[in-house]
C-alpha cells in the first residue's frame, strides 16, 4: 500500500515530510541513480516526464518498514477544499498517559513542524475530555493532526 498525496511541488513536500513523520526519500531502485533513469529504463516516454522529474526523489519511506509509502504527486491544480483523508502523528502516547506528558509531547512535536513550515489551524483542548490535539497545514495547505 502507498499513500499518494497531490502537491505542486514534490521536493518541498519531501523535505516536510521526512522531518515531521521521520522518514527517508525513497531511494531509486537498485542499479539506477535517480528515478528518473528508472523511469526511462522502463521505457517512460520523454514528455510524460517533464523537465526534472525524477531527479529527486518523489516518494518517502518508513526507514523500519513499518509504515506506508507515500508518493508526493504533481498535480497542475492547487489545494481549494479540505482534505478528506488526513495523517496523524501519534505522538502523546494515547489515554494511558498523563494529560500533562501527552500535552508537552504533542507541543514538542508542533514546534519542529511549524520551524520546518506547518500552520497551527487549532488547538484541541477539551478540559471535559482529556484530549489534547493540535491541527496544522504542512506547507502546501493539507491538515494533519498532532495527537
Amino acid at each position: 500500500m502507498q499513500l499518494t498525496i497531490d502537491c505542486a511541488d514534490p521536493r518541498r513536500m519531501v523535505a516536510f515530510w521526512t522531518g515531521a513523520l521521520g522518514y527517508v526519500p525513497e531511494p531509486p531502485p537498485a542499479g539506477h541513480a535517480t528515478w528518473r533513469a528508472y523511469w526511462q529504463d522502463m521505457g517512460v516516454p520523454p514528455e510524460e516526464l517533464g523537465e526534472d522529474a525524477g531527479e529527486t526523489p518523489e516518494s518517502i519511506v518508513d526507514p523500519e518498514g513499518r509504515g506506508p509509502r507515500i508518493w508526493f504527486q504533481q498535480v497542475p491544480e492547487p489545494k481549494t477544499v479540505k482534505n478528506r483523508l488526513h495523517l496523524d502523528l501519534k505522538v502523546g502516547g494515547g489515554r494511558d498517559v498523563d494529560i500533562a506528558l501527552r500535552k508537552e509531547r504533542v507541543t514538542a512535536t508542533v514546534e519542529r513542524v511549524t520551524a520546518a513550515g506547518a500552520t497551527i489551524l487549532r488547538i484541541m483542548d477539551e478540559p471535559e475530555m482529556p484530549h489534547y490535539a493540535v491541527v496544522l497545514q504542512d506547507p502546501e495547505g493539507n491538515e494533519f493532526c498532532v495527537v
